[in-house]
């Protein structure tokens, strides 16, 4: 074991020393009980045993946190056991499973260092005392595969899920013998105790992100490397058989604990704080009194088994159908709806969990979000433009495997994209940037949809679609740029095909890691050059959707940069075409019936000395974290050419002259940082809740007026994830409305004749 490890599992091999633990450990009481105190919300003997539980008032002649001979102090006494040192939770790490998320190690790391590490059991010498595991197939359990118990005079065939059950909920039974009846507390620690000899910390691990569906991948989250690769040396803690009424809310700031016991308590509820546990894995809350689960039962996604064996459970909330995962739900021993029960006696785990997500009604809709100002006193004169990008979740994506915790209606395509259009109807944007979205969607939803509030589109699928069948292409997934007509005329498209362009590059199209990493992997980017019909200033907007891999860092750094490269390039010869020679001439086309409306005459184009004279709005999922490369380059204007995301991976002049552009830019959303609208997430699904999309814009032409602040965070309390029925994808939208700065050498370009040539790029 390495010294590191030493002092925060302390191994337990002298003899056990009368308290029953050994002498080693009895040095260490003190810390230990200092840890106690965090976990258990006890009393001072003067306090009246009437004191209230907090939460319910049904709770009012609880006797505190123990039983009633309890007292503080060093030498503790639990639940009357004189001297019993061990009555105290147990922390300890029976397994090294890779953790999903790492978003709170650091906050554990700090919480060791408070404690010196003293109270963390990786090891014991215990004699565990358990019985031997009974067999679902024992005499004493079944015979030949039947209930012993026969109902209206015949003998019923149980499931082999039931069989387990009842297995478990015997091994439930014997456990809480064991801690009651020989008054030793902690039963799981000391039963995994002997698999742990040896055992040391270990790195974090993004854990799996998904499966995949069809080939497809993406749905995957982009798990930032930075958050993963940090140690934790437990994830499990036993708190059982200490007679405990209350658990105290220190306990739910251990955000990173996977596996919970707090069985054979005498504990009346669950608080609702459960719900911050999101990565546990297995809960187990038998032989207590709990009469109710609290609906944030079902923020904890990640649950594998929740036993809850011999309580007084009558009912199950609707929200434990968000817990896709879960393999086993241990109810036996309580007095349970019988409609509920010969579900998961005739079918299994999965089966009722289903039911309860069928059965759940539709929640109360979250608080609008609302506009929260940037910049007041803005002058009237300025022209003001409105942006918004999301990423739709293409519907290709959106199984019941990769999203088991939404109800089916609500995953489905027709009702997702009748709320995805009515939110755009209603955010009234000039410009929608939207990634995910399909050829035929495209096409056959959202174009004429959209038409109807007087938008036109932009759109390019993956490259992939190029080598399928034409029906089958229609499905694939890309990005697209919509635009209010009325207020922009589209003069030129591109598309960026990252591979291709990254392939046919001179300094790359020889290196390995090319072929290797960033050809396999068919992002693009569109960049759309606009003009405004009422004054003239043109803007370059591109939308881009990035590698989701959190392995593949280096690839997202080549994309942006080569993103970034190409509007430098584009923006430079924009910057010296001509002028379009009669606005009015280019007409909207109109619907059946539709009269013609006169606009107001427009203002002749405006001239551009240089590439960053054009303003520029750069949105996206970029699939990046405020701490990557691709923040950096975007934000800073250059990366290094030996930055840490690079690795030891070869791509040209970039890692070997770095990576850099000469716009001053800035992610619109920075001005709402360290104020209570901060925006924390635009993807939010169990796991993973983080800024993944933005939208960058020039600061030396545009200026950020208004943003379209953060859903509501009370709604969020019981939300596991996205999508449900108030949000249809697992990105939110975020927007933007800007002003175009004035420009104190503002000149009108003249109007020579360059033919027809340029026609062509009018939309």
């Amino acid at each position: 074991m390495a010294d590191g490890q030493r002092h925060l599992l302390p191994a337990f091999s002298n003899p056990l020393s009368p308290n029953g633990f050994s002498s080693d450990q009895t040095a260490n009481g003190l810390v230990l009980n200092s840890l106690l105190t965090h976990f258990v919300a006890s009393q001072p003997s003067s306090v009246p045993e009437t004191s209230a539980t907090p939460g319910s008032a049904s709770h009012n002649n609880t006797r505190g946190m123990y039983g009633q001979n309890h007292q503080q102090g060093h030498n503790t006494r639990i639940n009357g056991a004189p001297g019993r040192q061990q009555a105290m939770p147990m922390l300890y790490n029976f397994q090294q499973s890779a953790h999903p998320h790492q978003a709170h190690a650091q906050h554990h790391q700090n919480i060791q260092q408070d404690h010196g590490g003293a109270g963390i059991m990786g090891h014991s010498a215990f004699s565990s005392g358990v019985l031997p595991n009974a067999s679902p197939f024992s005499a004493s359990n079944l015979q030949n595969g039947h209930a012993s118990t026969p109902r209206a005079g015949q003998t019923q065939q149980i499931t082999e899920h039931w069989a387990e059950q009842l297995r478990l909920h015997k091994e439930a039974e014997r456990a809480h013998a064991t801690m009651t009846e020989q008054h030793q507390p902690h039963f799981y620690a000391r039963l995994k105790a002997a698999e742990n000899r040896g055992i040391g910390g270990a790195a974090l691990t993004g854990g799996d992100a998904g499966p995949t569906v069809d080939g497809e991948d993406d749905r995957r989250r982009p798990w930032s490397l930075e958050k993963t690769n940090k140690r934790q040396d437990w994830y499990n803690l036993d708190m059982s058989g200490q007679g405990l009424r209350v658990l105290a809310p220190p306990l739910f700031a251990y955000e990173f604990l996977q596996e919970l016991y707090i069985a054979s308590n005498r504990l009346t509820f669950l608080p609702a704080e459960i719900g911050r546990l999101r990565h546990l894995r297995h809960l187990d809350v038998s032989n207590n009194l709990i009469s109710e689960l609290p609906p944030e039962i079902g923020m904890c996604t990640n649950l594998k088994s929740l036993y809850l064996f011999n309580n007084q459970i009558r009912d199950l909330p609707t929200e434990l159908g968000s817990l896709y995962l879960m393999d086993m739900l241990g109810i036996e021993g309580n007095p349970l709806d019988p409609s509920l029960k010969q579900e998961i006696m005739g079918g299994d785990t999965k089966s009722l969990v289903n039911r309860l997500l069928l059965k759940a009604p539709v929640p109360i809709p979250p608080a609008d979000r609302k506009p929260i100002v940037v910049q007041e006193d803005v002058s009237s004169t300025l022209e003001r433009v409105k942006i918004l990008t999301w990423n739709i979740l293409c519907d290709k994506f959106a199984t019941t495997t990769l999203y088991g915790y939404t109800p089916p209606t609500a995953l489905s395509w027709d009702y997702r994209r009748q709320r995805i259009i009515q939110e755009l109807h209603e955010r009234d944007a000039d410009i929608l940037c939207l990634q995910e979205i399909a050829t035929d969607v495209f096409r056959d939803f959202f174009s004429p949809e959209l038409a109807q509030d007087g938008y036109k589109g932009v759109h390019w699928p993956r490259p992939k679609a190029k080598t399928m069948a034409e029906k089958d292409a229609q499905s694939v997934d890309g990005c697209a740029v919509f635009y209010k007509a009325s207020k922009w005329i589209l003069l030129d498209k591109q598309l960026l095909d990252y591979a291709n362009i990254a392939i046919n590059r001179p300094d790359m199209k020889n290196q390995h890691d090319i072929f290797n990493r960033v050809m396999p992997k068919d992002n693009i980017g569109i960049i759309c050059l606009f003009e405004s019909r009422q004054t003239g200033a043109r803007m370059i907007v591109a939308n881009t959707h990035l590698a989701w891999e959190p392995t593949l860092a280096d690839v997202k750094l080549v994309q942006t940069a080569i993103m970034m490269e190409n509007i430098t390039r584009l923006a430079e010869k924009y910057a010296r075409w001509p002028p379009l020679k009669d606005k009015k001439m280019i007409q909207l086309p109109l619907e059946e019936g539709e009269q013609r409306v006169e606009l107001p005459e427009p203002a002749p184009s405006q001239e551009y000395r240089n590439n960053t004279d054009i303003p520029l709005l750069v949105c996206g999922d970029y699939n990046s974290t405020y701490d990557s490369s691709v923040y950096e380059l975007l934000s800073m204007g250059r990366v290094a050419p030996n930055h840490n995301d690079f690795g030891d991976h070869q791509y040209g002049s970039f890692t070997r002259d770095g990576v850099e552009h000469p716009f001053s830019m800035r992610s619109a959303y920075v001005h709402l940082n360290g104020t209570p609208d901060e925006l924390t997430f635009t993807n939010y699904v169990p796991g993973f809740a983080e800024v993944i999309d933005y939208i960058w814009y020039s600061t030396n032409t545009l200026e950020v007026v208004s943003l379209l602040g953060p859903p509501d965070r009370d709604h969020l309390k019981r939300v596991p994830g996205f999508p449900n029925y108030h949000f249809p994808a697992d990105h939110i939208q975020i927007m933007a409305e800007l002003v175009i700065k004035a420009r104190k050498d503002k000149k009108m370009v003249q109007e020579p004749d360059f033919g027809s040539g340029s026609g062509d790029r009018r939309g």
